[in-house]
């Protein structure tokens, strides 16, 4: 059922009304905290275990004030550059726009308040309902961005928070010592503008494998470059991951055709926080109707073991054509930019701890940031992406 069109403003109070309950019942979850880590380096037993009974986690003021600044100006950057409309060559004040050497076109652009891919059969048709989609404002653009590819080529500023080391960390306490990468993009929502994206799971290979477990298809940070409110945040709903592959479409029938979930809550952010939400989790975003722009910074991490020798079968970027089955040699040609991106960090950032990723313990001379090392790991390193 596709919901009913009506106004950015009357989407605005419906939103309003719907988030004062469900922010309370976020609240009383207790899922939210410092990123705390033991004296062996591992996340926190008691945020392990709300992460893992929940589905989600948001560590509060994890990036400093400083770096959050430089990340807005370097986005803010890549936004101006992109194309204008989907395959120009130009941006919209008519230069040529950034990107068009990559081997994956960098930029997904929408239109505004819309649901690009709610509804259809695109990413193996995950988003199985569509979200209500506003009416935009007679002077809105055409097209706005939605999501940026690549960002560990497109800005420094986004390899260094690559190599945060407190973010690797909790990879390795989830996934274990020997994770490896899914893939990266930003969400820009921009104010009273911005695209939603409809209810779905993350996962799309192991739903049926018989060793299917809660944690089989990995989990996604996002980096919040901007103070969230329930209007434009990721909202997900809670325990979700525990039971397989879910009838979006039955939940969304059974709220009378609604997509303001009841169950759902919403990931209320302070700029630097970071968000953890399992890729299994029933989750979504609404049309950023408010005041409010949204900036978030995704990347993601499997168990070693939910790739090697697994057949992908979700390419956000490229196609929806099944890659190869991922080998030894993709899964490192991957993994290798965590390792570029904790030199890179490291050489911006002297006095802080490393992280020591332990793949490439003894490899770390190989890949620092630095002439022939970039060309060959970080230019079109996501061509590599491993997406189940």
């Amino acid at each position: 059922m596709t919901p009913s069109p009506l106004s950015s403003a009357a989407h605005a109070d419906a939103m309003r009304e719907y988030a004062i309950e469900r922010q309370q019942a976020a609240t009383r979850l207790r899922a939210r905290g410092p990123l705390d880590l033991d004296t062996d380096g591992r996340l926190a037993p008691e945020i392990l275990r709300a992460y893992r009974t929940h589905g989600f986690y948001v560590f509060e003021n994890v990036v400093t004030p400083g770096e959050i600044s430089q990340l807005r100006r370097a986005v803010n950057d890549v936004i101006d550059r992109a194309p204008a409309r989907p395959k120009s060559e130009l941006d919209m004040q008519g230069r040529p726009a950034i990107g068009r050497d990559h081997a994956i076109e960098p930029f997904v652009l929408a239109k505004p308040l819309s649901d690009p891919w709610g509804g259809t059969t695109l990413l193996a048709g995950r988003h199985p309902t569509k979200m209500a989609e506003p009416t935009a404002a007679s002077d809105a653009p055409e097209y706005l961005v939605h999501l940026i590819f690549g960002m560990c080529m497109l800005m420094p500023e986004a390899l260094r928070l690559y190599g945060h080391p407190g973010l690797p960390a909790v990879a390795a306490s989830i996934n274990g010592d020997d994770f490896v990468p899914y893939n990266d993009a930003i969400f820009v929502k921009k104010p009273g503008l911005g695209a939603s994206v409809g209810w779905h799971q993350d996962g799309a290979t192991h739903w049926d494998s018989p060793a299917w477990h809660a944690d089989i298809h990995g989990f996604n940070f996002q980096v919040q470059l901007h103070a969230t409110t329930a209007a434009n945040a990721l909202w997900v709903v809670p325990g979700s991951h525990h039971h397989g592959k879910a009838d979006i479409k039955a939940m969304v029938a059974a709220n009378g055709g609604s997509d303001m979930l009841p169950d759902a809550v919403p990931l209320v952010c302070g700029a630097g926080d970071v968000t953890i939400a399992n890729r299994q989790i029933v989750h979504g975003s609404f049309a950023n109707s408010s005041p409010d722009p949204r900036v978030s910074i995704t990347f993601g991490f499997h168990e070693r073991a939910s790739v090697l020798g697994v057949a992908g079968k979700l390419r956000l970027a490229a196609s929806d054509t099944p890659d190869p089955v991922y080998d030894e040699e993709r899964i490192r040609a991957r993994a290798a930019i965590i390792q570029v991106a904790i030199d890179a960090r490291s050489r911006h950032l002297p006095d802080e701890a490393p992280f020591e990723y332990l793949p490439f313990a003894n490899l770390a001379d190989n890949y620092r940031y630095e002439g022939e090392t970039i060309d060959r790991v970080v230019t079109n390193y996501n061509l590599h992406d491993l997406a189940i």
